[in-house]
């Protein structure tokens, strides 16, 4: 047990307990620390969040790694197979979310830097570039439905169109987790158990939304590039 002795102050002071092991957000590690309120224990630790965004990841890789297999044999299969002109808007999708990332992880890095409105003005940013994404994908689908390609056309397009609304549809997900963030900006909590979610759960979104743009990516490579 360790001893205790009183400073000149008066304050008490632990001897052989030594400093506390603090996680990478500078709070104490789940098992060590105390909440703040009545020295209760951490209940939660952030790779709660973080296992819970890897398996969603993990799912979505095994169903687009399918997608591909399927596109590239077909590819090869068949007489049918007519690739389009891709619209150059998706070149202007491509920056967007790319660029989207960067905002997405400087707002993470104000967060845990305690620099609220800045982590809320640059997740606003975030939101908005990814409604941007979403809303030129749909320009170019409207183009390509003005110049007759349809989703039953031939194999290529059907391939085009389900990428792009699959895709489309998760990074939907994300806006919607990005958002619920946003809305929770400004109930700061007072604890370290509540600083430890807000932090965690802006950690796995960013971990989402970087996968989101690197698959995106590689769609984008894959149709462009592989006809």
């Amino acid at each position: 047990m360790a001893a205790t002795v009183t400073n000149t102050e008066g304050v008490a002071t632990a001897i052989g307990g030594g400093p506390r092991s603090r996680g990478g957000n500078g709070f104490p590690k789940n098992g060590g620390g105390r909440d703040g309120k009545d020295g209760e224990p951490l209940r939660f630790t952030p790779a709660r969040y973080r296992i819970g965004v890897w398996m969603a990841i993990g799912s979505i890789v095994m169903l687009f790694t399918a997608l591909t297999s399927a596109y590239i044999v077909r590819s090869a299969s068949g007489n049918d197979w007519q690739p389009i002109a891709m619209p150059k808007v998706l070149w202007l999708s491509t920056l967007l979310i790319v660029i989207s990332s960067v905002t997405m992880e400087v707002s993470r890095r104000s967060l845990k830097q305690q620099r609220d409105a800045r982590y809320g003005r640059w997740l606003m940013i975030t939101v908005a570039l990814g409604l941007g994404f979403l809303g030129s994908q749909i320009i170019a689908w409207r183009q390509l439905v003005r110049q007759g390609i349809y989703l039953a056309s031939n194999p290529y397009n059907s391939f085009f169109y389900l990428f792009t609304a699959a895709h489309g549809l998760h990074l939907l997900g994300g806006i919607m987790a990005l958002t619920y963030l946003l809305l929770r900006t400004r109930q700061r909590r007072s604890t370290i158990d509540g600083e430890l979610r807000r932090v965690g759960a802006a950690d796995s979104a960013t971990i989402y939304w970087h996968f989101m743009d690197v698959l995106w990516v590689a769609l984008f490579f894959l149709l462009f590039f592989w006809k």
